[in-house]
């Protein structure tokens, strides 16, 4: 692997083992199935994605690229991880998804070859995995065209989110695999919004998102305290 590129082969090589588990509802990634209607909805909200070209960061199996996608966008899904993009694709042919594609490519790479040419980009769940997230943001900017929507997810860092993300979800009541998340990689709202602004990325809204584990259900609030979505917008 290229020693430059902006990953952690550990955080890959975890999500490739997973691969196969995507599309089902019951596994690991039962999560992203259950808040993908959240963020999708607050997506189409703000940027009404119908018709635009969109492009979606650290794709993985493709379950937000396949939703954009039915929404009636242009959807070009890009991750690091082979295994989960053979996944996206076999999922896109067996449900005939309409105008999606995968490509293996980093951000920072797709920035570079292709600037400015994407009305939206979302980049979820991804921020906390990777060891320099404001090259992601970099990029993020470079690829949105001006006046375009930039849309991330991540986790803050703070004592009550290392309680809730860690050791309640992954420990406790194994919403997710132990050692999904590296508390140290979290990222403060505060830091997230300065990278943008260095970038020239303007912050338009923020939720957070929350769940109640008695009634396993999921919903947006304006409580940003452990997860929470931004959605910025290159001037």
């Amino acid at each position: 692997m290229n020693n430059n590129l902006n990953a952690d082969p550990a955080e890959l090589a975890k999500f490739s083992d997973l691969a196969h588990r995507w599309w089902d509802p019951e596994s690991e990634f039962r999560p992203l199935h259950q808040i993908n209607p959240l963020r999708l909805g607050w997506i189409e909200g703000i940027a009404r994605i119908t018709g635009k070209k969109v492009l979606d960061i650290g794709c993985g199996g493709g379950i937000l690229s396949d939703a954009m996608a039915r929404k009636g966008a242009k959807v070009t899904g890009i991750d690091l991880s082979v295994k989960a993009l053979r996944v996206a694709e076999l999922h896109a042919l067996e449900a005939a998804t309409p105008n999606v594609e995968y490509r293996e490519i980093s951000a920072e790479a797709l920035a570079l070859q292709e600037p400015a040419s994407f009305d939206v980009v979302t980049c979820m769940e991804m921020l906390e995995h990777v060891p320099d997230p404001s090259s992601i943001v970099r990029a993020c900017a470079a690829l949105v065209r001006p006046g375009g929507w930039v849309f991330f997810s991540t986790l803050n860092r703070n004592p009550k989110s290392f309680l809730f993300a860690i050791l309640g979800a992954e420990y406790v009541l194994q919403l997710l695999p132990k050692g999904t998340h590296e508390y140290a990689k979290f990222i403060k709202p505060s830091e997230l919004a300065s990278y943008g602004r260095a970038v020239g990325l303007e912050l338009a809204d923020t939720r957070g998102m929350e769940y109640n584990p008695l009634t396993r259900r999921y919903w947006l609030s304006q409580d940003t305290s452990v997860n929470y979505l931004f959605a910025m917008r290159r001037a």
